[in-house]
């Protein structure tokens, strides 16, 4: 898997389908989603790029929708030092 595949706007699905929320833009090791999306409830989430199964006109994930909305994170990535 690319992550130069992974494009703002796009869809970000669960293994199982369901819409997870929609790509603003890859910081490092994981995915800005809009805050925009219904889903987001007007803020900002984080996903890390290992949970990303595959990449074609959608971003994949490798647990389901459900997992990956429990345990995405609401801040992100911190400065590299």
């Amino acid at each position: 898997m690319n992550a130069t595949n992974i494009r703002e706007h796009m869809e970000v699905v669960g293994s199982d389908g369901p819409h997870v929320g929609t790509v603003d833009h890859v910081e490092g090791n994981t995915i800005r989603l809009t805050r925009n999306d219904p889903k987001a409830h007007g803020s900002h989430h984080w996903i890390p790029m290992d949970w990303v199964q595959s990449v074609d006109s959608v971003v994949r994930l490798n647990r389901s929708c459900d997992d990956a909305v429990r345990n995405w994170q609401t801040a992100g990535p911190g400065p590299k030092m």
